[in-house]
């Protein structure tokens, strides 16, 4: 079956996460993808936080899938040679190294598109290339705290807290992919490729739209409000045994009160003045939080999810991470895979979130360090197997 962007060429000069999301939302979708690494080990997340000696991190393997790797020094003259003849391959390119790294290595956008004027350029930085911050370097937590997402995370008694999903990383790398697929599309009319910038403070903000709705609105700050809704009512409940993640969050809205009332057997409610609106219930929380806790107290949380869902009431418990690669949900939608890989031993991986019809859901294991440095330079820049040795033997490539 042909996926959709099978004829789509990528270069991905990225390292960390935002970057490779990116490269590896395209790859999901069908992209051939080569993640061209340093000569000095390569990404760092290959040993960063690496739980057996010798092979690579679950947190490369995460966020390289559907990828090939090859490995050149850019800061040679035969390095940039070969680059220069991947640029002419490419589809697209994405960068996001620190502030000026590219110009540096004489690789700037201006250069490129001078190379391949249908090349999309996409870089993402911390803080986009230009504005009052653009020089600071960036990463999740950063971007978390400057984009809005910490101060509105926690409870208003404590500091602002980050959270948890990677809304600066990942959110960035699909705000990315979203530019760069809008590119491809300009490109059919116009024949020429153009450069496609996200700064990860400007996706989170992007994300915090919901959030900063009082703010534009009224013009007044948008308050930490920890496990509570947006109303001031309690969202997350207990649940038996009682252990860290047993609890389910419960968002009784509008005639979600009466459904609750009915699935956990408090008939006796509907209509009680003291609940009947939702300010009322705000000014009546404690109440309501004693309503609820006693029923989900009674019960897990599958069993208070599976009674209140079944019943229109917006519900869902609070899985935990070990659970979420058990869910059956999420295996049934190939959520959670299993990728073979002969070397490091069959792991299993997040799959694909995006589902097409007429797409299969593919996740290959991520690339060895280098792994393709030899097929691609011969098969692609038209090097020789003995120009190739030569290069590695000077140090160009691994």
């Amino acid at each position: 079956m042909e996926r959709s962007l099978s004829d789509v060429r990528v270069l991905d000069l990225t390292h960390v996460q935002a970057g490779p999301s990116c490269a590896q939302m395209l790859g999901f979708l069908g992209a051939d993808v080569i993640k061209v690494e340093d000569t000095r080990g390569g990404d760092s997340t290959r040993a960063d936080l690496a739980h057996r000696e010798g092979v690579d991190s679950v947190y490369f393997l995460i966020f390289n899938n559907n990828k090939r790797a090859v490995t050149l020094d850019l800061k040679t003259e035969k390095g940039k040679e070969m680059f220069v003849g991947l640029v002419g391959w490419a589809d697209i390119l994405v960068e996001n190294f620190g502030p000026g790294m590219m110009d540096r290595l004489g690789l700037s956008w201006d250069r490129l598109h001078e190379i391949n004027p249908r090349l999309i350029y996409a870089t993402i930085k911390g803080f986009g290339t230009y504005g009052p911050y653009s020089d600071y370097k960036g990463f999740e937590f950063v971007a978390q705290a400057a984009g809005g997402a910490m101060a509105t995370t926690g409870f208003g008694d404590r500091p602002p807290v980050p959270v948890s999903p990677g809304v600066g990383d990942s959110g960035s790398g699909l705000h990315a992919a979203i530019g760069i697929l809008a590119a491809l599309h300009k490109r059919e009319r116009t024949g020429l490729g153009q450069m496609v910038e996200v700064s990860m403070q400007d996706s989170v903000v992007n994300l915090m739209r919901m959030s900063l709705t009082r703010t534009l609105a009224e013009g007044i700050p948008s308050p930490r409000i920890g496990h509570m809704g947006f109303r001031g009512l309690p969202m997350v409940f207990p649940c038996s045994p009682g252990g860290p993640d047993d609890y389910v969050m419960i968002h009784p809205r509008g005639d979600g009160w009466d459904l609750t009332l009915i699935a956990i057997g408090r008939t006796d409610l509907i209509g009680d003045p003291r609940f009947d609106e939702d300010e009322k219930r705000y000014e009546n929380s404690e109440e309501v939080t004693q309503i609820l806790t006693e029923w989900t107290s009674k019960r897990t949380k599958w069993e208070a999810m599976e009674t209140l869902a079944n019943a229109g009431v917006l519900s869902g418990a609070t899985v935990g991470a070990t659970e979420l690669l058990e869910n059956e949900h999420l295996i049934a939608r190939e959520m959670i895979v299993q990728v073979e890989d002969s070397v490091r031993g069959d792991y299993k991986m997040i799959g694909i979130p995006v589902k097409m019809s007429d797409d299969p859901n593919i996740v290959t294991r991520a690339p060895r360090y280098s792994e393709h440095t030899d097929e691609v330079l011969t098969t692609i820049v038209g090097c020789s197997e003995e120009e190739v040795a030569e290069m590695r033997a000077t140090g160009v490539v691994v």
